[in-house]
């Protein structure tokens, strides 16, 4: 059987991290055998960079999600430099959370 991907950005990742999405918790948390989860290192930093209150960050979920996620690195996938994270991406990224939300 021939698993697929999903590709987490950086608005799935926050919301994995804050437990707020229960589908998500359910690949994560008992490693679906179905899909091969993926990011890139910018999408991971830019979900980590947009809590407000770092203390918040559910470490044994970022461990877990490091464990089951591969991470390539966004120079080599998207053939440019990393961007540094701006307080619009911040806000943007916020925004977009609360409109899945809604």
């Amino acid at each position: 059987m021939k698993k697929h991907g999903m590709y987490l950005t950086a608005e799935t990742l926050f919301n994995f991290l804050s437990a707020k999405d229960d589908e998500l918790d359910t690949l994560i948390l008992c490693r679906s055998s179905e899909v091969n989860l993926m990011t890139t290192d910018q999408s991971l930093y830019e979900a980590l960079g947009s809590f407000e209150d770092r203390t918040q960050i559910d470490y044994n979920r970022l461990v877990k999600l490091l464990e089951v996620t591969a991470i390539a690195p966004f120079t080599e996938m998207m053939k440019t430099t990393r961007k540094v994270l701006t307080d619009k991406r911040v806000q943007e990224i916020r925004k977009n959370i609360k409109i899945n939300e809604s």
